[in-house]
């Protein structure tokens, strides 16, 4: 039996941050029913590439969910939800502050008629504060935190992320981690609570290292400049002859010693404390003198953590990956399938099984009387 087999979630969410926390609930056994505008549906619906009716990145956000569409400033939309949202466990919303209220759906409204309800609102800023109500996204919460600022590159200029950051690791995995621990304390009490999860709040907790160094030593870190921003030949990406590229991540002693011997660094500049950028220059020097493939085989099992950068094609087809079954999990749409959208559970919660998304409006029916 699945952890959450006994759990109902209404889900108004859109795009990333809440329909992905409520597939990693779908994954561990809950039941999502996702309320989505009639015609269009979530905006998600209508990218490319499209998996059948719906964009491939809808289809893997929601697999596993019920879809209702409805109107929710039409009269007598509240009602009509009624009956389902009395029967839920969890409800996930990710408007701007106020507006779930303005629908008379808001956190006060619903806990009077179901005090059981775990009530997760995902916004960029929180429900309080004086940006509360601004628009942005992800490349604006990771600009505005900091987060943005250590990413230079080699001319300090800010790189954009390949991943959406704020959306998941802000919003996404806190949401998830909240409600199983809100569900928890139900348990002792028989009562919900609204969960405010702000996306710029938790981008924080990713730089524990740097706020360390800000806070103790008022030393803030600079792009390009630390241990772990491209100032330390330990922790660097080096250009392979052939233009690959090597990430090398010996940080410990022991590591490095290893690292510098088995690439033949001289003497001189194994003390990386005189002078680190010399060290990195002449570290990029012997390794620009061969191609990737013989790096690869020079430093395979030598225990330096050092990796050779490869496309996300060849990653998903990596042995090691392969092997863990992290793709075993089948999505199906219009009368074709590819593999699920991993998600951080334990194997011993993770089903491999056969599963499509909802077409809009499928489940309507269980608005009716």
């Amino acid at each position: 039996m699945q952890p959450l087999a006994d759990i109902r979630v209404i889900d108004f969410s859109t795009l990333l941050p809440g329909p992905l926390a409520s597939l990693i609930l779908v994954e561990a056994g809950a039941a999502v029913i996702k309320i989505e505008r009639p015609g269009e549906g979530d905006e998600l619906r209508r990218y490319e590439p499209r998996l059948g009716a719906a964009s491939a990145a809808f289809a893997l956000l929601n697999r596993g969910k019920r879809s209702i569409a409805l109107d929710l400033k039409a009269a007598g939309a509240k009602e009509r939800l009624m009956p389902i949202l009395r029967r839920a466990d969890v409800l996930i919303e990710q408007f701007r502050p106020g507006v779930m209220a303005r629908l008379g759906l808001g956190y006060e409204a619903l806990a009077a008629i179901s005090q059981r309800l775990v009530y997760c609102s995902i916004t960029g800023y929180g429900q309080n504060g004086p940006r509360a109500h601004v628009a942005a996204h992800d490349l604006n919460y990771v600009a505005e935190t900091g987060l943005l600022h250590l990413a230079a590159g080699p001319d300090g200029a800010p790189v954009v992320p390949p991943a959406l950051v704020a959306d998941i690791a802000g919003g996404s995995y806190p949401a998830v981690l909240n409600i199983l621990l809100a569900l928890r304390a139900r348990d002792a009490t028989g009562r919900g609570c609204h969960l405010d999860i702000a996306m710029t709040d938790h981008l924080f907790t990713l730089m524990s290292w740097a706020l360390g160094q800000g806070f103790a030593a008022d030393r803030w870190p600079r792009p390009g400049g630390e241990l772990l921003t491209g100032g330390s030949p330990r922790f660097q990406i080096y250009p392979t002859a052939d233009r690959r590229f090597l990430a090398a991540a010996p940080l410990e002693q022991r590591f490095w010693l290893r690292f510098a011997e088995t690439i033949g660094l001289e003497a001189r500049y194994r003390d990386d404390r005189r002078d680190p950028s010399a060290t990195t220059q002449r570290v990029g020097e012997i390794i620009r003198g061969h191609d990737a493939v013989h790096w690869q085989a020079r430093l395979a099992g030598e225990d330096v953590c050092c990796s050779i950068v490869v496309s996300l094609e060849q990653a998903v087809r990596d042995p090691h990956f392969v092997a863990r079954g992290l793709f075993a999990g089948v999505l199906d749409g219009g009368g074709q399938s590819i593999p699920a959208l991993p998600v951080p559970l334990a194997p011993v919660f993770r089903v491999a099984r056969a599963a499509g998304y909802p077409e809009l409006g499928e489940a309507n029916r269980l608005l009716d009387p």
